[in-house]
């Protein structure tokens, strides 16, 4: 705990040394925005496990822990314009080594990036935002992450050009959106059946546009892929491989429901499972779906997004999404998802007297397409599943959180998962997860 101690000191003096004015700073001034640690300590129990593979969960549990830092910075530029520069770091691992299930369940540890690449300080997003009013209604936006404080206008466009996050802008949700507060299980804070852009940490570079109005918002989005399945290096020509998404969201009252409907679809260096099969059988050897990759592929898909908030000014609401992607072609940024149904709800702590805290319930229930699922019956791998064989059956989750807030800036959350067919595999499991969480947050 020794680096979240120094790391909690450094950011503490920062906020004492530039709170005090970084409302009214002048343009051209830096701006501290925000800093957080996230801790994770989770267990994995004892799984049912007949036979296992390289990428299947350890038979005799697990317990991992996992570290991120983040310090958040911005600066409002002339014309509309503000630049945004993020620093990361993450250490420690997840259960089971993140392998196993369609649905992991600590989403902290997507910033851990692939064996080798180092565990040292990174830059997350380093972008340029563009926001040109078109009304002038205004709404107030307070001091956050990549959000500088002041107002906006409420009708307007935005452009976003640089490094960044793809699902910052797209598939977000009031009450599944951040494994630092929230649910922690992949499928719960966005909809594991979207491939979208992005290297092994989570980030890409790319242009984000949006028309945004009071009752409705539309997004568009184009990001470099990577240049292999769960790869860090990203491609370098958008003619020959890139991740496409549009999103219409739909919120006609601002403390109202909200609808979005987003599709996409990705151009990459993939291969196919049919192809990889017809090889195999072919040969006489296991399927290898990495050794089928083929420029000019494409993969398609859809995802609908919904919360309903119902009491305590919101802060009590249900949420629901689900997705689907052609799945012929391999799973090649996210997880190893094709189609997914998932929802729960959120109850406020103010009904006990704690309105700072929550209690959160969700379910998810994830499938594969056909190629994937016999290309895994025959003993292929994918970048998170691979048991050697498959008895299929969909994996089917369920994830409680009580998020407690014992001072200000610090939430403490013990988490529970449970999942069964791990690996959509109906001779595993069922796995269970008990885990805590510790948030510091300036």
């Amino acid at each position: 705990m020794r680096l979240a101690t120094v790391f909690l000191l450094l950011t503490g003096a920062l906020a004492l040394t530039t709170a005090a004015f970084a409302d009214d700073a002048p343009l051209f001034i830096p701006q501290w925005l925000g800093a957080q640690y996230t801790f994770v300590a989770q267990h994995q129990g004892t799984v049912h496990s007949p036979y296992a593979g390289p990428l299947s969960l350890r038979k005799q549990g697990d317990t991992a822990r996992s570290h991120t830092f983040g310090a958040y910075f911005g600066v409002a530029l002339p014309a509309h314009l503000a630049f945004y520069v993020d620093v990361e770091m993450f250490r420690g691992e997840g259960v089971s080594g993140a392998t196993g299930l369609g649905g992991l369940t600590n989403g902290d540890v997507i910033r851990a990036g692939v064996a080798g690449l180092g565990r040292g300080a990174y830059v997350a997003r380093r972008y340029l935002q563009w926001s040109l009013p078109l009304g002038d209604g205004r709404e107030t936006v307070e001091r956050s992450q990549d959000h500088l404080p002041g107002t906006q206008a409420t009708q307007r466009l935005d452009v976003k050009l640089g490094k960044m996050a793809v699902n910052d802008d797209f598939d977000r949700n009031r009450y599944a959106n951040g494994t630092r507060t929230q649910f922690m299980n992949w499928d719960l804070f966005n909809t594991t059946s979207w491939d979208f852009a992005a290297d092994t940490r989570g980030y890409t570079e790319g242009l984000m546009l949006a028309w945004v109005n009071p009752a409705w918002t539309l997004r568009y989005g184009i990001y470099r892929m990577p240049y292999e399945a769960n790869g860090q290096r990203l491609e370098n020509s958008l003619r020959h491989a890139r991740g496409e998404q549009w999103q219409l969201s739909l919120h006609p009252h601002p403390d109202g429901w909200v609808l979005r409907l987003l599709a996409f679809r990705n151009h990459a260096r993939m291969g196919s499972y049919r192809d990889a099969i017809a090889q195999a059988l072919a040969t006489g050897q296991v399927p290898d779906v990495h050794a089928d990759d083929r420029p000019g592929r494409r993969k398609y898909g859809w995802a609908i997004n919904g919360e309903l908030p119902l009491a305590d000014n919101g802060d009590t609401g249900l949420f629901a999404r689900m997705g689907w992607n052609d799945g012929r072609n391999e799973s090649f940024v996210f997880t190893e998802v094709d189609r997914t149904v998932s929802g729960g709800f959120q109850l406020s702590g103010a009904h006990w007297g704690r309105s700072a805290d929550h209690i959160g319930v969700g379910f998810a229930l994830d499938a594969l397409s056909r190629p994937h699922r016999e290309y895994l019956a025959l003993g292929g791998t994918g970048f998170v599943l691979g048991d050697g064989a498959l008895n299929y059956a969909h994996e089917e989750i369920a994830e409680l959180y009580y998020s407690w807030a014992p001072v200000a800036h610090l939430t403490l959350s013990p988490d529970f998962q449970w999942v069964r067919h791990p690996g959509y595999n109906r001779d595993r499991g069922p796995a269970e997860f008990a885990g805590v969480r510790a948030h510091v947050e300036f």
